[in-house]
Formats: C-alpha cells, structure tokens, sequence
C-alpha cells in the first residue's frame, strides 16, 4: 500500500508552506474548517485523503504522495444558498428545505446550522456580525453532487429515472421488484417493509421510503424520518433471510458518516407497538 502523509509532511515535499497547501485543499474542497479542526470532505476522500489515528498526534488526515489538486473544475469560491438556488433555478427557502431534508443543515433560533455530513459534502458555518444570524456557504462544486441534484429532480418532478446516474439503484429496484402496496401508496419490497411502513403512516409519522443516503456513494435506506433525520432499516426478506455480511458492511457506512440508525429485524415485526416508539423517542420522534 502506498505511503501516505500528513498535509504538513507532503508540504515539506512539495518545499511550500504548510499554509499554502491547506489554503489548496481547502480551495478545491477537499477540506473545510470546522470550529478548531480540519474536516475531510467526501471530494477530499476521491483524491484519496483519509484520517488516521496516532497516539501522540489524535486524529488527522493524510493524503498519497501524489496527490492530484483538482483547481480545474472548481473556482474555489463558496456560494451562499440564494447562489446555489440560482444554479437549479429555485428559491433560497427551497434550498435550504432540500438540504435541510438531505440532512446537511437543521434550522435553530439563530438560524441555518451545518451538520457532519453538511461538512463533509463542502458546507462550513458563517454567521452574520450583525445580526448574529447563523448560516451555511457550500463550495462551489455542490451544485454537481449527485444526491442534491437528484433530490432538486424529484422535487420539481421531473423523471428521475432519466436523470439520474445512479445505474446500481436502478439495477437493484429492477433486481427486487416492489409489489407490496401500503396504505399511503408507497409499493414496498417485502412484507416486513409493508408492516412498517403502515405503522409508520398510522402513526403519524412522516416517512420517505426507499431514500439513498445523502453521500456520493451509492447507499439505498429502506425509510428516512425527516423530522428526527433518522434512518430504519429493516434486516429481513419474505424469505426469512438475513444477509448478516451485507448488514455489517452496510451499518459500517452509516457510523462512518455519522448518520442517525434504527435497525429492525424480522422478529421485531410482531412487536412493532413495543419496539418503534422507544426508538423513535430516541430521535424525538412521538408515536401514538
């Protein structure tokens, strides 16, 4: 495995200031400033930067020696969310919404706030002097990700089908036919998923279905609960089955990114009155 180094040493490398080559990476979006730390980006993790732990050091990232600063397909400019609505066309609310729903921002008194995924997909905290309002900036190659350009098509209905790239998440809805139809229309792929689904819309609780994660990499969630931005996933098949090595690598990915999980399995379904509202209540999310 190639040797990796820390921006510091690859700095000395490449006989620059340490200063210089963080002002790089954070212009091309492979990092963001969070508060009093570096932030990796899932741009940054393309060009293979990762964290490493050290005992004397904690946690920092490292980077492949020859490492590629991409300053072609970025100005290196952050937009505010009235420019990135400009780009697709909508207003700075409906942004704002869609990202909210994406999980990289949540609303506060003091205004738009970012979450660790928002960091890692290019956002970093700004708040007016003035008012004291706090909001969120984006690095200018927001407008190509994929999970947000998708969630703008389905927002404006358009097909999504055609637009989207997501050729494995399309390959996979053809693999696993959805024939379960549930009470609020939604069409589930196995009874289980039904079952959850009804207790959910009896319930009162918002819920999309099948959401993919808001990361590049091609994650699909059986449901997302907008208003405690919590996943559920559902461990089970009409079969009985339960892919124990797809469970570990998939759980694997959400703790990487830090996202919110509620696992279920095939014996929790006969107790879903039990089960669910302890776990929502987690998340603040009340049921019945």
């Amino acid at each position: 495995m190639p040797e990796k180094h820390s921006t510091s040493s690859m700095a000395k490398l490449r006989k620059i200031d340490a200063k210089q080559l963080f002002s790089e990476l954070k212009a091309s979006g492979y990092i963001v400033r969070a508060k009093d730390k570096w932030v990796l980006t899932e741009r940054g993790e393309k060009f293979g930067g990762e964290y490493v732990e050290h005992s004397k050091f904690g946690t920092f990232i490292v980077w492949p020696e020859n490492l590629l600063i991409d300053h072609a397909s970025t100005s290196g400019k952050n937009f505010t969310a009235t420019q990135v609505a400009k780009h697709f066309e909508l207003s700075a609310k409906k942004i704002n919404l869609l990202l909210s729903e994406l999980g990289w921002i949540v609303k506060s008194e003091q205004g738009w706030q970012i979450t660790e995924t928002g960091l890692k997909a290019g956002g970093e905290q700004r708040e007016d002097k003035q008012t004291q309002n706090q909001y969120v900036v984006w690095h200018d190659t927001i407008v190509r990700h994929k999970r947000l350009r998708q969630s703008v098509v389905e927002f404006l209905g358009q097909d999504a089908e055609s637009h989207s790239t997501d050729a494995s998440l399309s390959s996979f809805r053809q693999k696993f036919e959805a024939k379960h139809r549930t009470l609020d229309g939604h069409y589930v792929r196995s009874k289980g998923e039904l079952i959850i689904d009804n207790w959910l819309y009896m319930a009162g609780v918002v819920h999309a279905y099948e959401r993919p994660l808001p990361i590049e990499q091609d994650v699909m969630s059986d449901f997302y609960l907008p208003s405690g931005k919590v996943y559920v996933q559902y461990w089970g098949t009409d079969s009985g089955k339960v892919d124990d090595e797809k469970r570990i690598a998939t759980t694997l990915i959400y703790e990487k990114h830090g996202f919110a999980l509620i696992e279920l399995f095939p014996d929790d379904i006969a107790n879903l009155d039990k089960v669910l509202p302890f776990k929502l209540r987690q998340y603040g999310i009340k049921a019945y």
